[in-house]
């Protein structure tokens, strides 16, 4: 099946899901509280339904427009904007009749499902599947830094020990603590070594996200070629997967990060390789002759951009290890991965508001892509997750027409004791979906400009 159908199907059950279970956090203390719940409607019906049928009191159905879902309860100014209800007096059935505590348990129930919902998801994938993470003999070497980290008096092949004197579980970790978490210092240990601790400015993670250094320590990588680009110079010179880089122009070398260094200093330059081949003892596959020590020897000439169109992994399976849970240990990790997501999510959303941040705000294409190309359930299950933490934060938003927006007006009629204008609620509530409508438009605008861009 063809991946990009693979996305779309993993998507719309996903959030298939998510919408009936959000509004289902609606509609049950809705009921409970003996409130007239109109419709229970999967997607929007705008002008026809796909589906619909009636049960009770309740109409319940699947629209056609995938852009969501809704309850309409009797009595409540929502996108309906059902202003001849909203003009006769108030019935005991009615949302507005309810006392204010019961309004709020009724509006805050979709954002508290997608939160539990969180919670229990990570809790069985954990304890069905495990934990992966990376073997710490992955570390060995240490790690590779980044330009912009470097000013800060790190080095290539440092190795992490603590975050503000705190042992991290992995040292690849150091990446989110710098840009979604406060850091005050890194302590590392150098290849002698030697120990050093060094101080982090505060704005050390807008500093990462407008330098484009997402990732800015990665573990040492030994030069081993991982693919070639077809047509390329190291395609032409005879360079396989496989092959394992030992020089540049004569100089010894046995990291990755070494090998790209040297290569980019050569832009345009022919540069001479000597490497490890398995084709070496046949000769096979090898376009250029055995240098005095029996190793592959090749000319590459770098393109204007200093490259020659090679590549490694990142990591291997055996870099993969998995952390098996009982259940009991599952329910307190489920916990803690649940907070931390959202905790991450929130501080990440900081960079939103910069110019760079704007131009990298996603919609449904963006949120497709974090599904796998070939159905997994356990991918599935974490990406629905993910989203679902997400899609408590954003509806807890204090936007009018959502439930963030219905929660602020409710918080001011308990304090101030009276309710608020149902004029200023109506026009709020058509201010706050036109916002969405432009935040959709905006998201959605900015997946196809990337599609179209290849960006």
């Amino acid at each position: 099946m063809d991946p990009f159908l693979i996305k779309a199907i993993q998507l719309i059950l996903s959030l298939s899901i998510l919408i009936v279970l959000h509004e289902l956090g609606h509609f049950i203390p809705a009921k409970l509280f003996k409130t007239r719940v109109e419709k229970f409607y999967l997607f929007f019906d705008v002008k026809f339904s796909l589906f619909k049928k009636k049960i009770g009191e309740t109409v319940y159905g699947i629209g056609w427009l995938p852009l969501g879902g809704y309850v309409k309860i009797s009595g409540m100014i929502d996108e309906s904007m059902d202003k001849e209800q909203m003009a006769k007096p108030p019935e005991p059935w009615e949302f507005r009749s309810k006392p204010t505590w019961q309004r709020l348990i009724i509006m805050l129930g979709g954002v508290t499902v997608n939160i539990i919902l969180g919670f229990v998801i990570y809790m069985m994938v954990l304890f069905v599947w495990g934990e992966d993470y990376l073997n710490p003999d992955v570390f060995e070497d240490g790690m590779e830094v980044a330009e912009v980290m470097k000013d800060y008096g790190f080095e290539d092949g440092d190795k992490i020990l603590n975050v503000n004197g705190k042992t991290l579980e992995s040292q690849i970790d150091i990446n989110k603590y710098l840009l979604l978490r406060d850091v005050s210092s890194v302590e590392v240990e150098r290849a002698g070594g030697t120990r050093e601790t060094f101080s982090i400015p505060e704005d050390i993670g807008q500093k990462l996200f407008q330098s484009g250094s997402m990732q800015p320590f990665s573990p040492v990588k030994r030069p081993l070629i991982d693919s070639v680009i077809p047509d390329s110079p190291a395609d032409k010179a005879g360079l396989k997967k496989g092959d394992m880089i030992t020089s540049v122009n004569g100089e010894q070398l046995d990291y990755w990060h070494q090998f790209r260094q040297k290569i980019l200093e050569t832009k345009g330059q022919p540069v001479e390789l000597t490497f490890t081949s398995e084709g070496i003892e046949t000769n096979e596959g090898l376009s250029k002759e055995l240098n005095a020590e029996g190793l592959g020897k090749a000319t590459v000439t770098t393109n204007e951009k200093g490259n020659i169109g090679v590549f490694t992994s990142a990591f291997t399976s055996e870099d993969i290890l998995t952390k098996e849970y009982s259940f009991g240990e599952s329910i307190v990790t489920g916990f803690d991965f649940a907070y931390w997501t959202l905790h991450d999510y929130v501080a990440q959303f900081k960079y939103v508001f910069t110019k760079k941040g704007a131009t990298q705000v996603g919609g449904f294409g963006a949120i497709g892509s974090l599904f796998p190309e070939a159905w997994d359930w356990r991918a599935f299950w974490t990406t629905t997750a993910f989203i679902s933490i997400i899609l408590a934060f954003m509806n807890i938003l204090p936007i009018p027409a959502l439930d963030g927006g219905h929660v602020m007006f409710l918080l001011y009629e308990m304090i101030s004791g009276r309710k608020p204008n149902e004029k200023v609620m109506e026009y709020a509530q058509m201010i706050g979906f036109f916002i969405l409508i432009a935040l959709v438009l905006f998201a959605n605008g900015n997946d196809v400009y990337r599609w179209i861009t290849g960006g």
